[in-house]
């Protein structure tokens, strides 16, 4: 069965220009209960981490003026949300679920989280609606136990945006591989560089997209050679998104989650799966396109 991260804070109220993207996180665990995906008990409540699992990724001025409202305006404008306690509780609990995916699926596999994916969030400063790296935290979390017995990760980010604060973090780790296929036409316009980008054109579509990430993927996990693996499935890819500037339909995205959870599924690679972009106009283009990340994942786990 598999494991799923979610908290109803996780759809804290924002103001209404912000309403909108945070919807899914009430409305996708509602449709895979409904629809009999999963089990009510396979989501767990996660909780916030320890502040040592935090600052092994973030720097600790960042992280105290954060937790303290003492942002500078232009820091605070560049993540794009106002602060608020509610805010940052949102966060911590967020990065605390994925650093619980990753303890699950050492046990199981697989586990998921209905949010996560900050992949905007570099060590001292937040942008573009994230505010702590999770995946980078949880990754680290990985490296400073060797006990858990992972000596590789791979970061496989599949977000219609550069995975820049990712990138960054992991610059000088050689036990880390980033790898990030995204617009190249996209936010970030000052794009870091991750182990390997693949930048893609406007109006890729299924066929060429699906071509490159198969002819990639399974090459990485020969040369990296991962003991685990997380997995950034952002949904902004789809044609219909407003930000996205790519042609992917659903069953196109569908497809690529396939492929990537049975590939890792066939190599025995434990994989923690967060949820990333979706910007949609019609809701139900998002759910049903996230939806489709966790049916993947049951057929196989």
């Amino acid at each position: 069965m598999l494991s799923i991260a979610w908290a109803p804070l996780y759809a804290h109220p924002l103001p209404d220009n912000h309403r909108f993207p945070m919807l899914k996180y009430e409305l996708l665990p509602e449709q895979l209960l409904r629809e009999g995906t999963v089990p009510e008990s396979a989501f767990f409540a996660p909780v916030a981490p320890p502040a040592p699992d935090i600052l092994r990724t973030h720097d600790a001025d960042y992280y105290q003026r954060l937790c303290t409202g003492g942002l500078t305006r232009q820091e605070e404008r560049a993540t794009g949300f106002p602060w608020s306690v509610q805010l940052i509780e949102r966060e911590v609990t967020i990065l605390g679920g994925t650093l619980e995916c990753v303890r699950r699926a050492l046990q199981s596999g697989i586990a998921l989280n209905i949010a996560g994916g900050t992949h905007h969030a570099f060590r001292d400063r937040g942008e573009g609606f994230c505010l702590l790296n999770d995946q980078a935290a949880a990754a680290d979390y990985l490296l400073a136990h060797p006990e858990l017995g992972v000596r590789k990760v791979l970061i496989v980010d599949l977000d219609v945006h550069q995975g820049n604060g990712t990138a960054r973090i992991f610059q000088d780790e050689p036990r880390v591989f980033t790898f990030s296929m995204h617009g190249a036409r996209n936010y970030p316009h000052r794009k870091e560089h991750s182990d390997l980008d693949l930048p893609l054109p406007d109006n890729t579509d299924d066929a060429s997209y699906l071509a490159l990430l198969r002819s990639t993927l399974p090459r990485l996990l020969d040369e990296v050679q991962p003991d685990f693996v997380f997995y950034l499935s952002g949904v902004d890819v789809l044609a219909t998104d407003k930000l996205g500037h790519l042609a992917l339909s659903r069953e196109g995205c569908r497809q690529r989650d396939e492929f990537v959870l049975g590939l890792c599924h066939r190599h025995h690679l434990p994989v923690v799966v967060c949820m990333g972009g979706g910007y949609s106009p019609r809701i139900a283009d998002i759910i049903e396109a996230h939806a489709n990340t966790f049916r993947a994942a049951a057929a196989l786990w």
